[in-house]
C-alpha cells in the first residue's frame, strides 16, 4: 500500500491515467506517474469476485476457480520445439500450436489451455490473432490470450463470439480470458492498459502478472520482491 501510494506506478497510457484520476488517484501528467490511495486499492480488492467461472466452449469444460479445488493449465509461451518427427530443435509454428491445443484438449489433467508455443511462422503484427484462431479451433477448453492493443483485443473477442455461435451467446459464455503483465519495475505499458481496459469493459476476466526479476528489475531480497510483485498486481487489479 505504501509503494502504491507514495512511489506510485508509471502508467504509459493517457486514457488509463485519466480513468484512474477520475477515481481518486493522484496523477502527475508530466512524469506519467499515478499514485493510488489505499482506499482505492481496498475498494478494488473488495469488488473482486470470490469465485470465477472459466467457461469452456462446451459446458462440460467449465472450470470454477474458488477455494475448494485446484485447477491446472499447461505452461505457455514457448518459441522452440523439438520436432516430433526429426528430433531437431526449431522455431515453433502455427501447426505446432494447433497440435499442442489438441493435445491439451485430450489431457484430463489440463483444465484450461494457454498457448503452449507461439506461431512464429506468421506475421508479427497479427501473431496473437493466429494464436487465438489456432487455439479456438483446436480445444473446447477455456483459453488465455495475450494482445498488443485495443484493436487486437476486440478482434479476439469477435473470434470468441464466433466460437460460441454469435455475440448473443457470448454474453453468457465467454470461452477466453486475457493475459496482461506489468513491466517491472512498476510500469503499466500502453498495451497492458489497453488489454485490461478493453477486456474489462467487455466483461472478460484478465490474468494479471508481475514480471519482476530479483536483483534485475526488483530488489534482490525475497521480502522486497514480494512487496513489488504484490504492488504491481494490485495496480493492475485497480485498473481492471
Amino acid at each position: 500500500m505504501q509503494v502504491l501510494e507514495k512511489t506510485g506506478v508509471f502508467v504509459e497510457d493517457q486514457p488509463a491515467r485519466e480513468l484512474l484520476g477520475s477515481c481518486g488517484a493522484r496523477v502527475d501528467e508530466k512524469k506519467s506517474i499515478v499514485k493510488l490511495p489505499s482506499s482505492l486499492v481496498e475498494d478494488a480488492i473488495q469488488s473482486a469476485p470470490e469465485k470465477v467461472m472459466l467457461v469452456g466452449r462446451t459446458p462440460d469444460q467449465d472450470v470454477l476457480l474458488d477455494n475448494s479445488a485446484n485447477a491446472y493449465l499447461n505452461f505457455g509461451g514457448g518459441i522452440n520445439v523439438v520436432d516430433p518427427h526429426t528430433g531437431v530443435v526449431r522455431p515453433s509454428t502455427k501447426a505446432d500450436l494447433a497440435a499442442s491445443a489438441r493435445l491439451c484438449d485430450a489431457l484430463k489433467a489440463v483444465n484450461v489451455y494457454s498457448r503452449a508455443v507461439y506461431p512464429l511462422d506468421q506475421p508479427q503484427k497479427v501473431l496473437h490473432l493466429h494464436t487465438a484462431e489456432a487455439s479456438l479451433n483446436n480445444t473446447t477448453k477455456h483459453s488465455f490470450h495475450s494482445t498488443e492493443s485495443t484493436w487486437e483485443t476486440e478482434r479476439i473477442i469477435e473470434m470468441a463470439a464466433a466460437a460460441v455461435g454469435g455475440a448473443e451467446n457470448l454474453k453468457t459464455r465467454k470461452p477466453i480470458s486475457f493475459n496482461a503483465a506489468v513491466s517491472s519495475p512498476l510500469k503499466m505499458s500502453r498495451k497492458f492498459c489497453e488489454t485490461i481496459m478493453t477486456a474489462s469493459r467487455a466483461g472478460f476476466s484478465a490474468n494479471i502478472a508481475s514480471m519482476v526479476m530479483a536483483g534485475g528489475t526488483g530488489p534482490v531480497n525475497l521480502a522486497g520482491v514480494l512487496v513489488q510483485t504484490n504492488a504491481e498486481i494490485l495496480a493492475g487489479i485497480v485498473l481492471s
